[in-house]
């Protein structure tokens, strides 16, 4: 009996204090003499942690999340023994469109797979008065069950809800957050505390709001971490600023700063796609590929969303961030290893070795009132929340150049804009064209059409397709042009996870690969920035082009004048 323990889940209390003096009783574990069956209690412990599924699940990179971080230290589950931790999630901005529409449902989503750890919960908090049951009436009308809409979906999403509370308060009050610490402390009980704040908000007040989580609000035994949303600034010097200013209460590990577009399931296998396959690894330079274009469309306008988007316009919202985390991802180096720090360190090189924009490789265009049949479409300035003589682009198209071995001479081609005539985001490589080709004569004059294209549809409907030359059955010698097409939706039956939740699941397990670091912003914004200062001051007009148009026609000279055609607008897509 000497030396030999039970564990006694009878526990005794002992009282600890909050910030207001008020005591919160924590519950201890009593150790008592046995005589038999010591390991009892810890087989029990392991046949838990074995069964639950999050256990099994694997981080972006590829590896197992078997451990638990402390303050972004990795310690291996076996090290922290039968202690357990809570993960709790605030969504600062609760009440936004933002938070209703992507960052709750993604929440529910990764519950309904299990993905999310046995102890956690969420905390809404935002400046509106509500109460819990009101933030779930509210956050249940988005919800989904994405993965099978017809198994446990009520039951999962009543206790996904009962999960789910709200505070109300300032912004800048770190009496509210003081107050929010408690209600945080509340429900965690005596386990680690690991915290994620989302910060759903405008940038103007994300330094107030990490001060004041920071003094009152951060974790005291285990992690926290904050999720940042674009945009990061408006420019290089705004951008050093808030990184400035963020890094007095947070160390950049701390900082997850977000773009949800590296999230999207053609991104990730980007990557994949090119280091895993010998057929393309030796193709990716300047040997075989011609140039390389980066489409992003929207089939409508800003609709309401005027006032805000005015501010920054169709080059920092889309081309700034989006396409040139693509370009990054594409053109980079093979990094020493999946690990975060790696990858992201290739990106930033790729980003240094960049040709500064110059003005005659840009084009800019602005949507305007179109009418098709008895329909008519908006104009750009006929938003109430725009000013009538807005310069702002709704449209722009750009060439740039990575001066490096394996792409000098290579344009880059990206173009993004509002109101044209599909909606789609795609990454199109052309290769050069066949040496000697010996069916030159059965294409005539248009070589282009001879040339092979791998095109990456991030949306919609996920595809991967590869056009190549093919005979056309029969007795003559008639070429065509033929797809090589995985369409994700054909081939894998289970729908494809948004990038919210695959980006939320990597914040919680501290996975970095997928989110930018303070270098790789700065590498960006000093790309943009001596462009749109220019822009500004010259206060260049955008071309018009009509709403549900394919863009201005000066988008179509500035592709030829690098010899390029736009992939998208050939019509055999």
């Amino acid at each position: 009996m000497a030396g030999q323990l039970l564990l006694n889940r009878s526990c005794s209390s002992s009282a600890a204090t909050f910030h207001n003096g008020t005591p919160y009783f924590c519950r201890k574990f009593n150790f008592l003499p046995f005589s038999t069956h010591p390991l009892n209690w810890v087989s029990g412990i392991s046949s838990r942690i074995q069964s639950r599924k999050h256990f099994e699940v694997f981080s972006s990179n590829g590896f197992p999340l078997n451990a638990l971080s402390l303050q972004d230290e990795q310690v291996p589950l076996t090290e922290l023994g039968s202690a357990e931790a809570t993960v709790s999630i605030t969504v600062i901005g609760a009440s936004g469109d933002l938070a209703k529409k992507k960052i709750f449902p993604a929440l529910f989503a990764l519950f309904y797979e299990d993905c999310l750890p046995e102890n956690f919960i969420v905390f809404g908090y935002s400046r509106t008065k509500l109460s819990d049951e009101e933030l779930r009436s509210m956050i249940s009308t988005t919800l989904t069950c994405r993965v099978d809409k017809r198994e446990n979906c009520d039951a999962k999403m009543e206790h996904f809800l009962e999960r789910c509370f709200y505070h109300s308060g300032q912004y800048n009050s770190e009496d509210d957050f003081a107050e929010l610490d408690y209600k945080l402390k509340e429900k965690e009980g005596c386990r680690v505390s690991n915290r994620l704040f989302y910060l759903s908000i405008p940038p103007n007040i994300f330094v107030g709001v990490v001060r004041c989580a920071s003094v009152k609000a951060s974790s005291t035994s285990g992690w926290t971490r904050v999720i940042v949303e674009k945009p990061f600034g408006r420019d290089l010097e705004s951008s050093s600023e808030l990184t400035r200013c963020l890094k007095k209460y947070l160390t950049e590990e701390q900082i997850f700063r977000i773009d949800h577009y590296l999230g999207k399931e053609l991104v990730e296998n980007l990557s994949v796609l090119r280091f895993s396959n010998l057929v393309f690894e030796p193709l990716w330079s300047r040997n075989y590929i011609r140039n390389v274009q980066f489409i992003f469309s929207e089939d409508f306008g800003t609709e309401g969303r005027g006032g805000y988007f005015d501010n920054y316009g169709i080059i920092r919202d889309i081309m700034q961030n989006h396409l040139l985390q693509i370009i990054a991802l594409f053109a980079m180096e093979t990094p020493v290893s999946l690990d975060a720090e790696d990858i992201r360190n290739e990106k930033v090189k790729v980003l240094r070795s960049m040709r500064p924009l110059q003005l005659e490789d840009v084009v800019l265009g602005q949507y305007k009132g179109h009418s098709k049949g008895s329909k008519s479409f908006p104009a750009y300035t006929d938003d109430p929340t725009v000013p009538n003589d807005s310069i702002t682009p709704t449209f722009s198209a750009a060439a740039l150049f990575i001066d490096n071995a394996r792409w000098d001479g290579v344009p880059f081609l990206m173009k993004a804009g509002k109101a044209l005539h599909t909606k789609r985001a795609e990454i199109r490589v052309q290769f050069r064209h066949v040496p000697g080709n010996l069916y030159k004569r059965n294409f005539g004059t248009d070589m282009d059409k001879a040339t092979n294209e791998l095109v990456l549809r991030l949306q919609p409907d996920e595809a991967i397709y590869l056009k190549i030359n093919n005979k056309v059955p029969g007795l003559g010698m008639r070429l065509d042009r033929s797809d090589l097409n995985l369409l994700y939706k054909a081939k894998y039956r289970g729908e494809i996870p948004d990038a919210y939740e695959r980006l939320l699941l990597d914040a919680i397990e501290g996975e970095r690969r997928l989110f930018i670091r303070s270098d790789e912003l700065d590498a960006a914004w000093a790309l943009f920035t001596p462009l749109l200062k220019e822009l500004e001051e010259k206060k260049i007009a955008p071309e018009l082009y009509p709403y549900g148009s394919r863009g201005p026609v000066g988008a179509h000279y500035l592709a030829a004048k690098h010899n390029v055609r736009w992939g998208d607008l050939s019509g055999d897509d």
